[in-house]
């Protein structure tokens, strides 16, 4: 019988107990042993839910590492972004494997530093890229392992990230500025979708460039009348991104974020919650006033060291979330929307009729595909099962994302971002030379100096 993994949950947030539940799911394989965190609630509430003793709850990853020695076999880190470079290194050290959030590192020195820190203690790191793990995306890569549709020409993916989801996370929330969360939003939202696209395609990438904007929320575009406060103003009752129609009227929507600031209150009532919003609650902020520093729309071209290229087109403030994909190949082509979990395969048949033969495939069934409660389309607990089973001595799956691999996908969206703020395309060869991330790679130094010095 394999043996049951031991556990330390590192942030205990929405994400953090997420995660650490499948030990709840299959206790007989991974148990949830402490709990690092610096709120007394969330510690204790890690501790209610999970079964172990006061003495295993600290107040941060610093002082769990100030013990000196491993006290379980892993960690869930789920920190914000700006911390799991901080939080996880003493861990590291200590010899501790990991499952380490998204983004990882919201720079690319400590990127490297964190990669050949993991190198010279081996430890596993499995970064959180859960998107791999849902069906949807896992059946199209066996059908491009496969050879079905032939070599990837192209890959275009589309993120429509919802009115409501953009406001509460990219422009009222924890990840509408770099100051509060280190990262913009290519990196916090998108870095998901960046590795899917390097991971579909299965080579490296070799330039990139990016283009966006801050289209819809300028300052100078707020709606007349309107106020610092969504409360105290004239359109709160009309406004499309109204904190009373988007949090009270609807508090089934993304509201676990939006009552951290007053999560010691036991049970808030509807007033507690209004006042709230009313006085110091970030979610209760105009989202023309409130200070974030997000693009709300950006497009990013990839091109890979074969010739191929890839797209991903970032629009916030859509009616309805939604991923899609269109990947063409040689041979044919899939087409589809991850929230539907279906999508169309096209082959290439001469002799049919219509010159193509075409499938309807449904993925999987529709739940919560958007991850609006942090299923993902079920990638999240088979991310964590993999996890497991890595750490049992199994053979991680096809979906399994090395930190080389989250690197790679890290890498691209950095240089996007900076390809974007200087109107330029930038290559990244020379930078995954430098770190050791061209094993094997003369075949790609070959096709990708052809490609440059094309005319």
């Amino acid at each position: 019988m394999a043996k049951t993994i031991t556990c330390i949950i590192v942030g205990a947030g929405h994400r953090g107990f997420l995660y650490a539940d499948y030990a709840l799911i299959h206790p007989d394989r991974l148990k949830i042993v402490g709990v690092a965190d610096p709120n007394p609630l969330r510690r204790k509430a890690a501790m209610e839910r999970y079964g172990f003793s006061e003495d295993m709850c600290f107040e941060s990853a610093e002082a769990l590492a100030a013990t000196g020695k491993r006290l379980a076999d892993a960690v869930i880190n789920a920190t914000m972004d700006e911390e799991h470079i901080p939080t996880s290194v003493p861990l590291l050290k200590l010899g501790y494997d990991m499952l380490l959030e998204k983004p990882f590192a919201i720079h690319p020195e400590e990127m490297f530093y964190f990669l050949d820190l993991a190198r010279e203690y081996d430890n596993t790191v499995l970064i959180c890229h859960v998107l791999r793990y849902a069906p949807f995306y896992r059946r199209i890569k066996d059908l491009i392992v496969q050879d079905t549709i032939g070599e990837v020409v192209s890959i275009q993916m589309s993120e429509m990230v919802s009115y409501h989801h953009l406001a509460v996370s990219y422009l009222r929330g924890k990840w509408s500025n770099r100051d509060l969360c280190g990262a913009p939003i290519l990196l916090a939202k998108t870095c998901h979708d960046i590795d899917l696209m390097l991971w579909l395609k299965g080579q490296k990438p070799a330039e990139v460039s990016s283009f966006g904007s801050d289209f819809q929320f300028a300052e100078f575009k707020k709606p007349q009348g309107s106020a610092d406060r969504c409360f105290d103003c004239d359109l709160v009752d009309t406004c499309l991104y109204s904190a009373k129609s988007h949090y009270l009227a609807h508090p089934d929507r993304w509201t676990f974020y939006v009552w951290a600031p007053i999560e010691d209150i036991e049970n808030p009532t509807l007033d507690d919650k209004k006042k709230s919003l009313e006085t110091d609650n970030p979610y209760g902020q105009c989202v023309w006033r409130c200070n974030h520093k997000n693009v709300d729309h950006q497009m990013t071209t990839v091109t890979f060291t074969d010739g191929s290229t890839g797209v991903l087109n970032l629009t916030g403030g859509s009616a309805k979330g939604d991923r899609y994909i269109h990947v063409i190949g040689t041979k044919g082509e899939i087409l589809g929307s991850f929230d539907s979990g279906t999508f169309t395969l096209r082959t290439i048949v001469p002799e049919h009729p219509e010159g193509f033969e075409e499938t309807q495939i449904r993925a999987y069934e529709v739940s919560d595909a958007s991850g609006m409660m942090g299923e993902h389309g079920g990638g999240d607990i088979l991310l964590v099962e993999d996890f497991v089973s890595i750490l049992q001595g199994e053979t991680p799956s096809i979906s399994a994302t090395s930190l080389e691999d989250s690197i790679l996908g890290h890498l691209t969206v950095f240089k996007a971002e900076e390809a974007r703020k200087k109107h330029e395309v930038l290559e990244l060869f020379s930078v995954m030379k430098e770190h050791g991330l061209l094993k094997n790679s003369d075949m790609d130094q070959a096709i990708y100096r052809r490609m440059m010095d094309a005319d």
